[in-house]
């Protein structure tokens, strides 16, 4: 084949994490991202290498069998977001599963292949189950009106308005609309990629499910006419307070971010109204979320995610009296901490619980919500898991990781294994990474016990995994 040819051909399978393998009549084999098992497609070919071919998507010949085109939300197909909301959920399901089963059947040493595969959890909403947006400025297409909603398929540029958007609820859109309509009503520029000029950067909105806060954060840079400013963001202030929510608006925020990156940077914020936070409760725990701290953006399936977890752990941390815990109680180290969330859960049952997260304001979030909690055992550290562990004194006797998606950098990893804690948790939000890890953990003397993963994501190609792994020797 060669770069531009168009082909046609049937989608065997989907691999993690959304590589479409299609069989040409001919016999050819070609990655194709953004298709559904069973479809007929064509492609343009746009990569030839080692005998590879990758191409891009052009057209859905004929639908999957299994497919339901007339259930997707109004924007598919030109939202780059959720690729398999054409599919019944059930299937979505087992596709995840499969892909992941494979990830981690491929590493699995041949003393290893008794390991129990638990399959896959549901999300408990399939819509609506979106705690947190970051929507983008921009226009639809060069020179056009302005838009603000989710960057189009296959374009860095180009945003797509988003009104209907499935994975939020109403009140998002009643943000992202009133937002919109305010802004556009001033023609005032949007931030521009490749000149760097422009205001308006993006829009950040987080919503508590179980509390129902709001918290909404318009994020631009600092090219505006000097004292514009607070009049034009008072006037938008104002309007989100006059609109009707489900919900309630707990704070309204302006930061300014002049980085070239196209990425929601704080270089300052500032409160319009309100607060700077907003609380969610998980699991009969109570935590206040930051506008750029991490937390899990499902609350719903975070909850199923962190039982499953602490299933895992088991008999490993002893239950009982405040007295047994004191006694027998182990030290946690809870690596890759976040918000402090998993932390907080092994709290009552752990002697010690310390947590190691490189962005402070996570960490300075994590200590508030263990004072919320009346959590006294926890210590929480700021800085890079890599530098960190040499730091502290105690010595873990069970270890938790939940790192970022290109998983755990190699020499953290054998530093973690050198602890030689008998049990680890791994939860991961990417499995290729977490393949690789296991490969590594397997040849220190680990060995993978169970496997579960739970369905964060639903309608996307995201999946998160849990691992419980058990030291041989131990």
């Amino acid at each position: 084949m060669k770069k531009g040819q168009i082909i046609e051909g049937m989608v065997e399978c989907v691999e993690f994490p959304n590589k479409g393998i299609v069989r040409t009549e001919d016999g050819g084999r070609v990655i194709v991202k953004n298709a559904v098992p069973g479809q007929k497609v064509s492609a343009s070919i746009n990569k030839v290498r080692k005998g590879k071919c990758e191409g891009r998507l052009l057209e859905v010949l004929e639908h999957s069998p299994k497919e339901q085109p007339e259930a997707a939300c109004i924007h598919a197909g030109e939202c780059g977001g959720c690729t398999y909301q054409t599919l019944p959920y059930e299937e979505q399901l087992a596709m995840k599963a499969s892909q992941v089963k494979k990830l981690i059947d491929d590493v699995i040493v041949p003393e290893n292949t008794d390991y129990e595969f638990l399959g896959i959890k549901a999300s408990p909403r399939q819509q609506e189950y979106r705690n947190k947006m970051e929507f983008s400025f921009g226009d639809a297409y060069k020179d056009g009106p302005l838009a603000l909603g989710m960057h189009k398929r296959g374009s860095f540029y180009d945003i797509v308005d988003v009104p209907e958007c499935r994975i939020v609820d109403d009140d998002f859109h009643t943000v992202l609309t009133v937002t919109l309509d305010y802004f556009e009503e001033r023609n005032l520029p949007y931030y521009h990629k490749l000149r760097h000029t422009g205001y308006l950067r993006h829009l950040l909105v987080r919503k508590a499910v179980k509390t129902g806060e709001i918290l909404v954060d318009l994020v631009t840079t600092t090219q505006i006419a000097e004292g514009e400013e607070e009049a034009l963001l008072a006037g938008w202030k104002d309007a989100l307070c006059a609109a009707a929510y489900q919900g309630t608006l707990t704070g309204v925020l302006h930061t300014r971010n002049d980085s070239v990156a196209d990425t929601v940077k704080n270089e300052g914020t500032d409160v319009l109204l309100g607060q700077d936070h907003f609380y969610e409760e998980l699991l009969g725990l109570r935590f206040q979320i930051t506008p750029f701290s991490f937390f899990q953006t499902n609350s719903l399936g975070a909850e199923v995610l962190y039982e499953t977890a602490r299933e895992f752990i088991g008999d490993a941390l002893p239950s009982g009296t405040d007295a047994d815990v004191a006694e027998h109680g182990k030290v946690v180290f809870d690596l890759y901490s976040g918000t402090g969330t998993i932390a907080q859960m092994l709290a009552p049952v752990a002697k010690k619980v310390i947590g190691v997260e490189i962005i402070p304001e996570a960490v300075e979030a994590a200590k508030e919500n263990a004072k919320l909690n009346s959590l006294t055992n926890c210590e929480f550290i700021a800085g890079d898991v890599l530098k960190v562990i040499d730091e502290i004194e105690e010595k873990p006797d069970y270890i938790v990781l939940d790192p970022p998606r290109d998983g755990i950098h190699p020499k953290a990893l054998e530093k973690i294994i050198r602890y030689g804690v008998p049990q680890m948790v791994y939860i991961s939000c990417k499995p290729t990474s977490l393949a690789r890890d296991l490969e590594v953990l397997q040849a220190r003397g680990y060995e993978v016990k169970k496997v579960c993963c739970v369905d964060m994501f639903p309608a996307t190609v995201h999946i998160e995994t849990i691992v419980a792994l058990h030291r041989i020797d131990s």
